[in-house]
């Protein structure tokens, strides 16, 4: 060991905020467990999962899902015994099951209040289904009341509120029927699907807040969402204020997007460990 060297310091070595993560698993990793795993430690946080579904998938389109909800009850006790997450970010469920697992151990959880993020993946990009219609039921009637903010794209904020939404204009009449429905939330509309991405947060006082983008052409857009809403969390996580996080997540995520290796024949990954890269 050579003096003067990393290994050499006597600095203490801080802790970092332990984030959870709940969703699928993508082997491809630009998408589900590892996107999250990967953006928390951007942030600087120290991430743990629990896998609710097992795909075959590449940056081609989803080819089979696998949903594994028996070990989620388990998994999550476990961790919160040994790490207690100072946040939690839901993504793919699937199955019925797997929402009532979540819900019932954030019912059970509620003494230590934590933020709570969903990003209610319900279809992949290349069209497969990700949440069964029972699924979707459970998520608006026992999920939705447990958690504090939801990230939906365009689609998935349609199928939500119950409302069409096609046009950018859309979105603010949506969000506002979806927060009828649960004045609690804090719902960012993203916009990644218009040619000018000005997503909208609606807060439970009913102040929107818009958080004008630029359209970056890429085809690297694999787990845009999912980073997304991790990002958000880490910020909330980090002290953000819910303006602050956003805008901070979608700076994030645009970099990610812009930096982006090129890998695939399909939607390629992003480059979410920019922020470590030497400068």
């Amino acid at each position: 060991m050579h003096s003067g060297t990393l290994l050499d310091s006597n600095l203490p070595i801080a802790r970092p905020p332990v984030v959870l993560t709940i969703a699928g698993l993508d082997p491809s990793s630009g998408a589900g467990v590892t996107a999250d795993l990967q953006t928390f430690s951007a942030h600087r946080l120290y991430g743990t999962c629990c896998i609710t579904a097992l795909t075959v998938q590449s940056t081609q389109g989803v080819a089979f899902v696998e949903p594994v909800a028996d070990l989620i009850p388990q998994t999550l006790a476990h961790l919160h015994a040994d790490l207690p997450a100072a946040g939690i970010k839901i993504g793919m469920l699937a199955t019925a099951a797997a929402v009532q697992a979540v819900a019932s151990f954030l019912q059970a959880s509620r003494s230590a209040r934590v933020p709570v993020v969903l990003d209610p993946i319900l279809r992949s990009s290349s069209g497969a289904s990700l949440l069964s219609a029972e699924g979707l039921a459970c998520l608006q009637s026992e999920l939705l009341p447990l958690v504090d903010w939801i990230t939906p794209n365009s689609a998935e904020l349609a199928v939500l509120s119950g409302r069409q939404v096609k046009l950018a204009a859309d979105l603010e009449p949506a969000l506002r029927k979806l927060a009828r429905l649960h004045p609690h939330l804090h719902i960012v509309a993203t916009a990644g699907d218009y040619q000018t991405p000005t997503d909208l947060l609606l807060t439970p006082t009913g102040e929107i807040h818009g958080f004008e983008g630029v359209h970056i052409d890429t085809s690297s857009t694999h787990g845009t969402g999912c980073a997304f809403s991790s990002a958000v969390l880490s910020r909330l996580v980090l002290g953000d204020s819910p303006v602050a996080a956003v805008t901070a997540a979608k700076s994030y995520v645009s970099e990610a997007l812009r930096r982006a290796p090129g890998l695939g024949k399909g939607r390629g990954p992003l480059n979410l460990l920019w922020p470590l890269e030497p400068r």
